[in-house]
């Protein structure tokens, strides 16, 4: 008798995706038991500390001690520097109170809490993602990206990323947030040259007053340089500043030229203290022309454009960028962070409407 090969296939591809599903869901499960673990590993640190000396030497040498005998029971990944997580962990997300039971049903953790609560609720990523959210002192700022690597199942990779890329501040700062959240969640391992530009900069570590000059403002970027590297994300290279082009009898001057690893290609930075025009969307198409024909590599990318300006309309930078051939953005940049209460209304506004925009459809 022969197989209907029609059907078979679609048997073959369902079973399929229904073992994709599984493993990927046992291994999102794994990595919240091991995560409420390790809590509740902390958990116990800081009540046996408590409970204990109050010198400042005590936690140091509990510490050594306990690593030295789960080392010696259960091998690697109890040494002091984990077991110093494991406390970290539990102190800064110590409100959580996830269910462990034991393999009798027994719930190993004295709270009151429901009978029916699933086994490890309160954390849904893996302990490397929160050992990433550790370093930020705001808890609003950690519940931010929880939320956002939830959402958007980021990697630690991603996360990483998100975070050094500032998305906190600038969803506050943009103009445009479900954009730019949507654009964060959207974003693979893969660097893009989209991705990799932001908007917009913030350049508070600058000190600067307002107003100020262009040349004002290379200056300070060059004396700040790693500062400057920083914010552009990762990837970058410093390359040059004021390079000189010789296009016919005129010549002209790159206030700053990066190189970026990830995309392959040379980053034209033109800095604009007023508004973004359309004719510096004609003066870096220029630039990038005369770098694609004269001053690119075998294997290298078209080199693309940045215009760092202070104010941007967004329809005429729309009209003024579209339909190059060129990759230009312009980008605005900001010499003062808000006030973090207004960062964290910002935020916490966009999350909401995305909240209703979702439940909506």
């Amino acid at each position: 008798m022969s197989v209907d090969e029609k059907g078979y296939d679609g048997l073959l591809t369902g079973v399929s995706e229904l073992l994709e599903q599984a493993r990927h869901a046992a291994a999102r499960s794994v990595n919240q038991i091991l995560t409420a673990t390790y809590w509740e590993i902390g958990r116990r640190i800081v009540d046996f500390e408590q409970r204990g000396a109050r010198r400042a030497d005590y936690g140091v040498s509990l510490l050594q001690r306990l690593a030295k005998d789960l080392s010696a029971r259960f091998g690697r990944g109890f040494g002091y520097s984990n077991l110093n997580l494991f406390r970290q962990v539990y102190l800064t997300y110590r409100d959580r109170h996830p269910i462990l039971q034991s393999v009798t049903g027994e719930s190993l953790i004295p709270v009151n809490t429901p009978a029916d609560r699933p086994l490890h609720q309160g954390f849904v990523l893996s302990w490397t993602h929160y050992v990433r959210l550790l370093p930020l002192e705001e808890q609003r700022k950690r519940d931010f990206y929880e939320e956002e690597s939830r959402r958007a199942g980021w990697s630690v990779r991603q996360l990483d990323r998100q975070i050094n890329s500032m998305l906190y501040e600038r969803v506050a700062l943009s103009k445009k947030k479900g954009e730019l959240l949507k654009k964060a969640e959207e974003a693979g391992d893969r660097v893009s040259a989209e991705e990799a530009i932001k908007d917009p900069y913030v350049l508070e570590f600058l000190g600067l007053p307002e107003p100020i000059s262009e040349r004002d403002l290379e200056n300070a970027l060059i004396r700040h340089m790693a500062d400057f590297l920083l914010e552009l994300g990762y990837g970058f290279t410093f390359v040059a500043r004021q390079k000189r082009l010789q296009i016919g009898s005129e010549s002209y001057y790159i206030d700053l030229l990066f190189y970026h690893r990830g995309l392959r290609c040379l980053v034209v930075i033109d800095l604009k203290v007023g508004k973004f025009t359309h004719a510096d969307a004609g003066q870096m198409n220029l630039y990038l022309n005369y770098l694609t024909e004269n001053e690119m590599l075998e294997g290298e990318e078209s080199p693309i454009g940045l215009i760092l300006c202070s104010e941007k309309d967004e329809a005429v930078a729309h009209y003024a960028l579209g339909k190059l051939t060129n990759k230009i953005f312009a980008s605005r940049y900001k010499l003062h962070l808000p006030d973090p209460q207004i960062l964290t209304r910002e935020v916490e506004a966009e999350r909401r409407r995305l909240e209703i925009r979702s439940q909506n459809k």
